[in-house]
């Protein structure tokens, strides 16, 4: 069983996680690409998408942002037992966290809808992204 670590940002873009985003979508096209190449190898491909995870590799600049655009974070325990559930029930793909697991899957289907909803959220994340010079 292969498992790719991703994010919800994989299947959400967010302003000023450009980078992060781009390569977490990357990172979910990839597995399923490689799921549908092994399908008949014996060999399963899971894509896991959690929100964000409360670790020592978040600088504090993102829990600030985060709390002010409402931003909710997962224990990295909780985050394990569930990529390990998904693992045991031979998911496809998981992701972990509500609303922001249904958010993503509204963008597939209505990214314009998912614009328009973050648009103030934008506003705030720009603001932490000049503070850090990520702009």
């Amino acid at each position: 069983q292969i498992v790719n670590i991703g994010s919800t940002f994989g299947s959400i873009g967010f302003s000023c996680f450009t980078s992060y985003s781009t390569s977490k979508f990357a990172l979910r096209g990839f597995s399923q690409a490689l799921r549908r190449e092994l399908v008949d190898t014996g060999v399963g491909v899971t894509y896991i998408a959690p929100r964000g995870v409360d670790t020592p590799l978040n600088p504090p600049a993102v829990y600030e942002m985060a709390k002010e655009v409402k931003m909710r974070f997962d224990q990295p325990e909780y985050v394990a037992d569930q990529i390990l559930d998904a693992i045991r029930k031979d998911r496809k793909e998981k992701y972990i966290g509500f609303p922001e697991s249904l958010f993503a899957r509204v963008n597939g289907v209505f990214p314009g809808l998912v614009d328009n909803s973050l648009r103030k959220q934008n506003t705030t994340m720009k603001k932490y992204a000049e503070q850090d010079g990520n702009r």
